[in-house]
């Protein structure tokens, strides 16, 4: 078959105890053993045996402290970022046990410098042979910025100011040596030509940076850069920005009005939407037949535990909801982090009645993401129907027990799109920009909007 055309599909982890479900380190079947090397390149050759795109780490950098001003609570219970590794260092260590699976991680560009992110993303790129994909994130709490000597976190509109010029260094210095700079002529005695290695003598508002980078230009030129924006600001960040987007939304209108949104803003910075691709994400359990699969969705569920939910909604949005009653609605609420999270929590406590109890209970089974049960046929239809329906170019896969959750996503509903001639059966290309068909990268970022 031919492989254009078909869907994306990238693993999303943090390299921890707990992703999205906050039921899966208490589920029988998890692996306990998420702080050794074993433990992610089995993950990582999963995912490739699967033929996914990418292996998606998120991070944070505190553990959660918003909910009632303590970590007591998250330790105990074992939320979201109460325990997890470097990401960078992980994807490392998969890259020697791989050969294909692209390989993404999230690094703040509040709590770095471009030069020492563009260092190891260029380093990561040559090691993997041009597969490397970076999540740029501002950060969303208060917890992370006192990790950094910081009391309070930077306002989210300045966060973003700050984040257009990160990006302009950052491409600058991934851009300081050309292509055939590195020429290594034993018998000549020259190394690299240094007419064709450039200095940035970038001085603006937030960060300088003289340059050159001191590694030669990578494999895929830079990596790709993936996003989440998910706030008005956030949404022409990424459009102006990213390659890939990661989206949360349990609804198929959701999904939609974000799908048409966030491509007809790529196309006010003058990109190809088709350049842009868009992946939301799922939870799947999959069974032989729906009711084992319904089985192993109560089985999880019954685990989730709504104060965990409650507690790292409050580290996402940076605003404690231990202060409203858990038996009464929501409502729109004003905060200071993810505040595309926080208007869907609105959102759907308004058009469901959801209480904050059941918010709770939905945000510890999945963070909100939604999820696909059934046979491989029922999740393979989900997959489907989302991409034609104009919500999704591909899907983050998440899971609620690890490895076996993407063990069992492979076996049964990988074969499922194939058959139906909708997902690839080799890899495209060597590079993870050759596999999200998003061709060579441009020379310069788009313009930024003015107002």
């Amino acid at each position: 078959m031919s492989n254009s055309g078909h869907i994306h599909l990238g693993g999303f982890v943090i390299a921890g105890a707990t992703t999205h479900s906050h039921a899966a380190w208490r589920h029988p079947r998890t692996d306990p053993n998420f702080l050794t090397g074993g433990y992610y390149q089995h993950l990582g050759r999963t995912l490739e045996r699967g033929l996914f795109d990418f292996l998606f780490l998120a991070d944070n950098f505190a553990i959660p402290r918003r909910y009632g001003n303590g970590i007591d609570e998250a330790l105990r219970r074992g939320t979201q970022s109460a325990a997890s590794l470097d990401p960078r260092l992980v994807l490392a260590l998969i890259a020697g046990a791989t050969e294909h699976l692209g390989l993404v991680a999230t690094t703040s560009v509040t709590y770095h410098t471009p030069f020492d992110v563009a260092r190891t993303y260029a380093s990561l790129d040559h090691l993997s042979g041009g597969r490397a994909g970076w999540n740029v994130v501002t950060s969303f709490a208060q917890a992370e910025a006192q990790n950094h000597g910081f009391e309070d976190h930077v306002e989210h509109e300045r966060r973003y100011d700050r984040a257009e010029e990160f990006l302009e260094v950052a491409y600058g210095l991934w851009d300081s040596w050309d292509e055939d700079a590195l020429v290594q002529d034993k018998e000549g005695g020259v190394f690299a030509d240094p007419d064709k290695i450039h200095t940035l003598d970038h001085e603006g508002e937030f960060f300088s940076a003289r340059g050159p980078l001191p590694i030669p230009r990578s494999p895929q030129r830079r990596p790709v850069i993936f996003q989440a924006g998910s706030s008005s600001r956030g949404r022409d960040y990424a459009a102006r920005w990213a390659e890939a987007i990661f989206e949360i939304d349990p609804t198929s209108a959701g999904r939609k009005a974000y799908y048409d949104d966030v491509k007809s803003r790529a196309s006010n910075f003058g990109r190809n939407p088709e350049d842009v691709k868009i992946l939301p994400a799922f939870v799947t359990f999959v069974g032989e037949t729906e009711a084992i699969a319904r089985e192993k969705q109560e089985l999880h569920n019954s685990l989730a535990d709504p104060i965990s939910g409650l507690i790292t909604l409050s580290n996402h949005t940076d605003h404690d909801f231990s202060q409203y009653p858990l038996d009464e609605p929501v409502g729109h609420i004003q905060v200071p982090g993810i505040q595309g999270m926080a208007e869907l929590i609105g959102r759907l406590s308004g058009k469901d009645g959801l209480t904050l109890r059941d918010i709770g209970q939905k945000y510890a089974e999945g963070v909100l993401l939604p999820q696909f049960v059934g046979t491989a046929a029922d999740v393979a239809d989900q997959i489907v129907e989302a991409v034609d329906n104009g919500e999704a170019d591909g899907w983050m896969v998440s899971q609620g027990h690890t490895p076996g959750g993407f063990e069992e996503f492979v076996q049964l509903v990988v074969p499922e799109l194939q058959r139906r001639g909708r997902y690839r059966t080799e890899y495209d290309g060597t590079t993870l920009r050759d596999n999200l068909g998003l061709g060579a990268p441009k020379d310069a970022p788009a313009p930024r909007l003015v107002a």
